[in-house]
This record gives C-alpha cells, structure tokens and sequence, in this order.
C-alpha cells in the first residue's frame, strides 16, 4: 500500500470547506478549553483551597495540571481505536461533546478535588478531537493542498489559546469564564448531522483490515511517539506554567493583565506558526523544517528562563518568537506522522504517537511545579525541562524518514 497516496487530486468542494470550519472550530475550542484553567489556576485554587502556604499552592495546582494530561493521553490513545472502530466523524463528534461538558461543569465545581475530575474528563475528550480531526482531514482532503491546510488546521488550537488569555482578560471570575464550555458542547450536537464518514475509512472495512498489523510499524511508533512527545513535554510545560512564571516577575501588579498578554502572546505565536507550517514543509521539506524548529525552541527558551528577571518588551518578544516556533512544529507533525502509517490503522497509530507522550507531559508539568523550590525559581524549573527539545532533535537528525 502507498502510505502517501490519500485522495485524489481534486478539487475543494462545499462539503470540503464545512468539514475544515467544523474541524477548526474543534480545534480552537479545544486550545480555549486546554489554557483557560493555566490562566485562572491562581484564582481557582486560592478560592478552592484556601489560606494554605506556597508550596502546598503549588502542589495543588500541579495535581489539577497533571491530571489534564493524564487524561489527554488516555483519551488521545482510547479516541484513535474507537476512530479505527466506529469511524472518524462519529468519534470526533462524541469528542468535541466531552470536553465541553467537561470544561463547563469545572464552573460548578465545589472543591478542587472536583476540578480534578472534571480535568481527566476534559483532557480525554481534547485528546480524541487532536487525534481524529487530523486523520479525518487528512483522508478525505485533495492532496495538493493538504500539507496547507492541515497545517492551518493546526493554528486552531493557539487561537483557542488566544481566546483564553481574551476570556480571562475580559472575565475576572473563574466561574464564570468555564461558562464557555457550552460552545464545543453546542459544536459537538452539530457535527453529528453535518459530517460525513471517511470514504478512506470505509474502504478498509472487512477483509483489508485484517492485512496490516500496527505491529509492523513498531519502529515508526517508536520515532514519531518520541519525535512528537518532546515536543509536547517541552510546550506544555512551557504552556501550563508561563503564566505563574510570570507572575514571579512582577511586584506591583495582581498580574491579571500581564497573564492575559502573555498567553494571547503564546496563541498568536502558534497561530502564526501554523498557517505558515505547510508553506515552510513546501520550502524546507517538513524534516529540515522541523530540525530548525527544534534548535529554536531550545535557544529560546535559553534567552527566556536565563535572561529575564522583570516583565519588559523583550520577555513579550521572546515569548511570541518561542510560541512561533511551537506553532510551525505542530503543523509540520500533524503532516508528519499520520502518513507514516496505513489507514486502517492510521486513527490507532496516530493516537499512539500523538498521545504516549502525554504521559510524561503530565509528569513534566507536575515536576515543574513540584522543583521550584529545590531548582530555585520556576525559570530554573521551566528551563530544566526545555532540555527535551534536544531529544527531539536528535531523534530527527538520525531519522530516516523525510
């Protein structure tokens, strides 16, 4: 089987175009749905747990970050079967549903011990939406404009990151802002009646299923779910814990406004990165380009944690140049690593790779909080853990695959 050829090269029809605004759509709040509980994890657990010393601050907030992940990741590995399973529009609908309950009942929650729950539920759904709108685009969309357009599909989630620097700006109480839950829940009940099931995944139904084992491509999982869980293990520790990196800087200041800045920073930067992804793919080839993105992120996030002891202009810049370089890296993954793969196993796989690291993610994100004490500052802490950017790095540079 040609791994490579998805569609054929037609034309982008009117159905092409509604399954890419409900996709991106997903997308977006599912970044919103990701970030609103960094944004207003100071207030949530001041409320929540109350007057408690910051060690036991912080021990709570890496629990309710963690947790997230944690569920993510089933979630991611769990969603890729059932899309093999029962198809990809299905799945992704039930998806999109689950996060934005998820997200919208963390407004009722009456202890922190709540928010954990609802932050397991939260992330499984987010894991199986980045999962299935990848695949699910990726079959069904002309090959000729597919490396584009995923990778602007890919910016979907640093405008949902956007959005919840926005929401919080705008929206001082916690409960309040998880309100917005109600959206994906809303998107979720419509894409049941406007997709339509994978042609691709139809096609493998019965004895072709049967013919190719995900145990033929061990070394592909291997690289992609290494190669890709770098990358996350270094953003989302980056993501989870910049806000409260950056209220460590200020001193006259409650720090609402600059957590905002900072965040929207972070999601216009991914945005950015995105939309340019396919065109960098197009112009480097997506394994230079990735090589690049790497290396970048790594010498970043150097001159951030290391160089910056107040708030100023650069600290903004460095974080809008480090989360361009995240967003160009998630569109050139998204192209990368369900085409290693067949499509009868490609939701399963993609889960797989996508997902594993999101194990670790969950530790790095716990661990980042729990070392600041014993690494002496969140920026210390921050720092340490952008060192996975090397991994991810090598793991490319000795790949074989282009």
């Amino acid at each position: 089987m040609n791994k490579t050829a998805l569609v054929p090269n037609e034309k982008i029809s009117a159905y092409h175009c509604l399954l890419f605004t409900v996709c991106f759509l997903g997308n977006i709040l599912a970044g919103m749905a990701s970030t609103l509980m960094s944004v207003y994890m100071p207030v949530v657990v001041a409320e929540l747990v109350g007057a408690v010393n910051d060690s036991e601050l912080n021990n709570v907030s890496a629990y309710i970050n963690a947790l997230y992940f944690v569920g993510w990741a089933i979630g991611g590995l769990t969603w890729g079967v059932i899309g093999d399973r029962i198809g990809r529009s299905k799945s992704l609908a039930l998806a999109v549903t689950m996060y934005g309950l998820f997200t919208f009942l963390k407004s009722l929650a009456p202890s922190w011990e709540w928010i954990l729950f609802f932050q397991f539920f939260c992330g499984f759904g987010v894991g199986g939406v980045l999962v299935l709108n990848t695949t699910l685009l990726s079959e069904v969309w002309p090959e000729k404009t597919r490396a584009v357009f995923i990778g602007i599909l890919s910016t979907g989630f640093p405008v949902g990151i956007f959005s919840s620097g926005l929401v919080n700006y705008f929206v001082s109480g916690w409960r309040e802002g998880f309100m917005a839950g109600v959206l994906p829940v809303g998107l979720g009940l419509l894409s049941f009646w406007l997709l339509k099931e994978s042609d691709r995944w139809k096609g493998t139904r019965g004895a072709v299923r049967q013919q190719v084992s995900i145990g033929e491509y061990k070394a592909d999982l291997f690289n992609g779910a290494v190669i890709f869980g770098s990358m996350l293990i270094g953003l989302w520790a980056i993501f989870s814990w910049l806000p409260t990196w950056v209220q460590t800087l200020l001193t006259n200041s409650d720090g609402q406004n600059e957590r905002g800045v900072s965040m929207m920073l972070l999601g216009a930067g991914g945005l950015t990165g995105g939309f340019l992804s396919g065109w960098v793919a197009n112009a480097l080839g997506t394994r230079r380009a990735m090589i690049l993105c790497f290396s970048t992120c790594f010498i970043l996030s150097l001159l951030l944690f290391k160089g910056n002891s107040a708030f100023t202009t650069l600290t903004q810049i460095e974080i809008g140049l480090l989360a361009l370089s995240f967003g160009i890296s998630q569109g050139l993954l998204a192209v990368y690593i369900p085409l290693l793969f067949p499509v009868n196993i490609r939701a399963t796989a993609t889960g797989f790779c996508f997902n594993i690291g999101r194990f670790f993610t969950a530790a790095a994100v716990f661990f980042v909080g729990a070392l600041v004490t014993t690494l002496g500052g969140y920026g210390n802490s921050l720092f340490a853990f952008s060192l996975i950017f090397i991994v991810g790095l090598l793991f490319i540079i000795f790949s074989r695959k282009q």
